[in-house]
C-alpha cells in the first residue's frame, strides 16, 4: 500500500499501471457497455485483463490470441443470460 501524501514510487515499485487500468475499466463499464449485469463482471473483467495485457501488441499476434483462447470454450445464448 502506498500512501499517495508521502510518495508515488519506492524504488521500480509504483502504482500507475493498476491505477490505469481501474480507470479504464470503470470507463468502460460506464460507457461502453451500459447496463452491465453482475453475473457477466467476471466476463467483462477477463476481457479488460486481456485488453490490458495485449496493449503493446500489434493486431495480427493479438487477434491470434483471441482465436488460440476461444478454442474449446462454447457459451450458449440460454447460458448467457442465465442468472
Amino acid at each position: 500500500m502506498i500512501d499517495h501524501a508521502v510518495e508515488y514510487v519506492r524504488g521500480n515499485v509504483h502504482t500507475n499501471s493498476i491505477e490505469s487500468f481501474w480507470s479504464v475499466l470503470k470507463r468502460t463499464l460506464g460507457g461502453t457497455y451500459v447496463a452491465p449485469r453482475p453475473w457477466h463482471l467476471q466476463r467483462y473483467l477477463d476481457e479488460q485483463i486481456f485488453r490490458f495485457n495485449a496493449r503493446e501488441s500489434t493486431d495480427g499476434p493479438r487477434f491470434c490470441e483471441v482465436v488460440k483462447g476461444i478454442e474449446g470454450k462454447r457459451i450458449t445464448y440460454k447460458e448467457l443470460i442465465a442468472k
